[in-house]
């Protein structure tokens, strides 16, 4: 198959996967009036339909018709997204389409067809993770539904991803997933926070500490191994050396991982992180998520209100790459004394 029949298969499997999720979608006052719908689903609609109330009327995030229907996928994963790396190098593989610009995966709707695509990849001598998602957001294109693949979540994890994938809505530099996803969690945080201020109890509150706590364990677990191989990947070593201690490095994440299970009482969330071998491709994007969220959280607190601070981010979003990344480190970094004696402090 040449390359252009293969983008434009790529092309199709996702508009029709679009199309029928799409397709399934119902209103949620209709399952919510269905005498078939069960107790335990009816509640938890309810709790979407509040915590998409509050995500317009409390954090200015669009007020248009996501997250109001539902679908039930009768999946585990609405899309399957493969990753990809060199086998001596920690930087992610992009791919680029016309809307979402670049980005450093490929999305399916069937397992299948990832795997496929993994597969010929490893065979190109690439490191491969294929890994499902329970949700993803269309940018305001569509009206993203609610989904059956994320719905079972406690109350603060579901509104945590609600208000991060109303947040792509609001500001998207097209190709630069860092900035678009930290600023997601920046957006994510705050309204959970403000959520729980609002209408949580203790055990919600508490269930939420432990949720964040196990998360930030397990994000300090990767970029301490992910800070290993980028040494080991910039030594002087020969690359069979370097292929000997990454394998040691892999396997030290593993067990580590089983020291923190045992810390979290054997919470097996996880694990199907580590449900194929451990490569680089796992760890090529885990600074995306992350790296410039305090910059995010000082941009907030520096202009005062979310409509200011969704505005700042749009005009950071049309300018050039390296210009916000500059400013959202300069943001970020915590107040010190700079090497020429003058306090630097964060805006």
């Amino acid at each position: 198959m040449t390359g252009g029949c293969a983008q434009m298969g790529y092309y199709l499997q996702a508009a029709q996967g679009q199309y029928a999720l799409l397709a399934q979608a119902r209103p949620i006052d209709d399952w919510l009036a269905d005498p078939a719908t069960g107790d335990t689903l009816k509640t938890k609609l309810s709790q979407v339909r509040a915590i998409r109330r509050f995500a317009a009327e409390e954090l200015g995030l669009p007020n248009n018709g996501s997250y109001k229907n539902y679908a039930d996928l009768q999946r585990p994963y609405v899309v399957w997204n493969v990753v990809a790396a060199p086998r001596l190098s920690l930087e992610p593989t992009q791919w680029c389409f016309p809307i979402a610009g670049c980005v450093n995966y490929r999305g399916y709707y069937h397992k299948e067809d990832a795997q496929a695509f993994a597969r010929q990849l490893r065979n190109e001598g690439l490191d491969v993770q294929v890994a499902g998602v329970p949700a993803y957001s269309t940018l305001g294109w569509f009206d993203d539904p609610v989904l059956s693949t994320f719905i079972k979540y406690p109350e603060g994890e579901l509104a945590r991803l609600v208000f991060h994938e109303l947040a792509h809505q609001v500001a998207y530099a097209k190709g630069d997933s860092q900035f678009n996803e930290s600023f997601a969690v920046a957006v994510e945080e705050v309204g959970v926070e403000r959520w729980m201020a609002k209408f949580g109890d203790d055990k919600m509150r508490r269930a939420y500490t432990e949720y964040e706590g196990r998360k930030q364990d397990f994000l300090d677990l990767l970029l301490k191994h992910r800070e290993e191989l980028k040494a080991n990947y910039a030594s002087d070593a020969s690359d069979e050396e370097k292929l000997r201690r990454k394998a040691e490095i892999f396997q030290a994440l593993q067990d580590d991982y089983q020291i923190l299970k045992r810390k979290w009482g054997g919470y097996a969330g996880y694990d199907r992180w580590f449900a194929e071998p451990l490569s680089n491709a796992h760890l090529a994007a885990v600074a995306t998520y992350h790296d410039f969220v305090p910059g995010f959280r000082a941009l907030l607190q520096q202009e005062g209100s979310l409509p200011a601070f969704y505005a700042a981010v749009k005009r950071m979003a049309r300018e050039d790459k390296s210009e916000r990344d500059q400013q959202l480190a300069l943001l970020g970094e915590p107040a010190h004394l700079a090497q020429d004696g003058m306090t630097r402090r964060n805006p």
